[in-house]
């Protein structure tokens, strides 16, 4: 989840930087990015896919499959970006999630943590998100908030709640020939790296949290981190030690970048 403003308070393998372009490898059933592959990462605005990096993350309901295709007709492989532990108001499919599943919101307008436990509920509805980027040709999928033991949902949440629900998405996915990235969800990485492929973070740097991420390294899976706040000199150093994918990003998850 990208974290609010108005919460901060409360709240190598690349050469040339982190953020040169690096090929990424297929394993045998699905994509698999490697350590330190480059990215752009665009959820809002006019989409442009003129930035060269192998990898988009871009927003699964907005973005047509002519997008993706035109994204791979230039070789950049492509990830749906949804939200699979909140609530969007503003989603085609929201009237299909019942009242009972909604919790308190996330920090974002219009959104809503869900109730994860109900996974009778979610598990349709979730493979529904995940058939339609399948449809439209992504090559992985980032599942946001899910981390959501760890906020204040309007749900009594357990660590095995969390657990239990991540690797469900992780499995919907890679039944569906895509690969899955973790996102966030730092306390959990052990037990969770071997059922995802890749790792998405959000402001480690800031928080002093990087280490965290080491086991996805570890395992040769790449690392798609952003910051918002810090400027390159406060991390890109550390990234390329660690063979991060780094970039500076705005809040509002726009075109703008400035890699490491």
């Amino acid at each position: 989840m990208r974290r609010p403003t108005f919460l901060l308070a409360a709240l190598t393998l690349l050469s040339a930087g982190c953020g040169t372009a690096n090929d990424s490898e297929p394993s045998a059933d699905h994509w698999r990015p490697r350590p330190g592959v480059a990215w752009q990462w665009q959820l809002s605005g006019r989409n442009d896919t003129s930035v060269n990096v192998p990898v988009y993350d871009i927003d699964g309901f907005d973005q047509p499959k002519a997008t993706v295709t035109a994204l791979h007709d230039k070789g950049r492989k492509v990830i749906c970006y949804i939200s699979t532990g909140a609530w969007e108001d503003w989603r085609p499919d929201a009237k299909k999630f019942p009242r009972s599943v909604l919790g308190r919101g996330n920090g974002w307008k219009g959104e809503r943590w869900l109730d994860i436990r109900r996974t009778d509920v979610l598990e349709p509805l979730m493979a529904d998100r995940l058939d339609m980027c399948r449809e439209k040709g992504f090559d992985a999928v980032e599942p946001d908030n899910m981390d959501g033991y760890k906020n204040s949902t309007g749900f009594p949440l357990k660590a095995a709640d969390q657990l239990r629900y991540n690797r469900l998405i992780a499995r919907l996915a890679h039944d569906r020939g895509m690969a899955v990235g973790l996102k966030n969800d730092l306390d959990q990485i052990p037990r969770l790296v071997g059922d995802f492929d890749f790792a998405v973070n959000e402001q480690c740097a800031q928080y002093d949290e990087c280490d965290a991420m080491k086991p996805f390294i570890k395992a040769d899976k790449a690392v798609f981190h952003v910051e918002y706040e810090l400027p390159t000199s406060r991390f890109c150093a550390q990234s390329r030690k660690l063979g991060f994918s780094s970039m500076l990003k705005k809040y509002e998850l726009g075109a703008w970048r400035r890699a490491c």
